[in-house]
């Protein structure tokens, strides 16, 4: 960029020796008053550009602040002219950079404690893994043994594996790096995918389910979301429900939400885990040693951040009842 103030002095120096020379054939003392005034002009102008620089330098120094991690830097001494609008540009930028350095503060936060969780998570069944992978070397063990202790370990393997996947969605829906796709699909479809994964475990244990759709309600939201949220409710009260129990999905309607309703038969759940049963690795002495406290949290953060909602409660004689929510207005 070039800089015009050396070119401006020339011209203005030109200028003024133009007009003491014009003034000198009409009038000495004309010649003189223009001097004098030129001098002045010269002197204020010399003084007005100092106290800019003085203020240019300023404005430097909190921008070097701001650099050096200053959270709070005012650009309040600049209200005219052309430095105010630059210290109101400088200020927008600032505010923007303030922002964009929360949202990765807060990122790496969440990426801390992911991993944080995940290693917490995994100490117990890895310790369990190692300690059967060594006992299988053992050559005295019967074929019998071997399967048994093979089938264990593909089992805690599976595990690790669903719950490394679980945290890391909620870690992603959390950062809220997640781009939920609306699709409409209908609450058969989303109960048929949600069941298709535990179809067998609920074949072992004998637990039967009772689907009561009726009207075949239409939903918009993100399908396969919706589908690991409920799965994870329905293997929730799966695990809960003893053999030859059973669990009932019905749907609701009205004129402000569609809802699914599921109940099983199992023992319910004491009030005082009821206030904390959706939050992340909380785990009473009621629940299944297998459980690790993160499913329904998932379920929970994927239904409420489409807009939709989810309680439970108790239900009588027996078990716990999910109450899911898709409001019309919202998904």
């Amino acid at each position: 960029m070039k800089d015009y103030s050396q070119l401006e002095s020339i011209l203005m120096s030109i200028i003024f020796i133009i007009a003491i020379a014009s003034c000198c054939l009409i009038h000495p003392a004309a010649a003189v008053a223009v001097l004098v005034t030129g001098l002045i002009a010269a002197a204020l102008r010399r003084f007005f550009a100092h106290l800019r620089k003085k203020q240019i330098l300023r404005l430097c120094d909190e921008i070097s602040q701001i650099l050096h991690g200053a959270e709070h830097v005012a650009f309040d001494a600049y209200h005219e002219g052309e430095l105010s609008i630059l210290a109101e540009e400088i200020r927008k930028m600032t505010v923007r950079l303030r922002e964009q350095n929360a949202a990765l503060r807060k990122e790496r936060c969440f990426m801390q404690e992911s991993l944080e969780d995940i290693s917490h998570q995994l100490r117990t069944p890895l310790t369990s893994v190692i300690l059967l992978a060594d006992l299988m070397r053992n050559p005295n063990l019967t074929k019998f043994q071997q399967a048994e202790n093979l089938q264990e370990l593909l089992s805690l393997l599976s595990r690790m594996q669903w719950m490394i996947e679980t945290l890391l969605g909620l870690s992603r829906l959390d950062a809220g790096s997640v781009i939920f796709q609306k699709t409409a699909f209908s609450f058969r479809t989303l109960v048929a995918d949600a069941l298709e994964p535990i179809s067998i475990a609920l074949e072992l244990k004998n637990v039967s389910v009772n689907i009561r759709i009726e009207d075949d309600a239409v939903i918009s939201g993100d399908l396969p979301y919706c589908t690991e949220a409920l799965c994870n409710i329905l293997k929730n009260c799966m695990e809960h429900t003893p053999e030859n129990g059973s669990i009932t999905i019905a749907s609701t309607s009205n004129a402000i939400y569609k809802g699914l309703l599921i109940s099983d038969t199992g023992c319910g759940i004491s009030e005082e885990d009821l206030p904390h049963i959706f939050e992340r690795f909380y785990r009473s002495g009621s629940f299944s040693q297998t459980g690790y406290g993160i499913g329904l949290s998932f379920a929970r953060k994927i239904i409420v951040s489409q807009g939709g909602s989810i309680q439970v409660r108790n239900i009588t004689p027996l078990g716990a009842q999910f109450d899911i929510r898709f409001y019309d207005s919202v998904i």
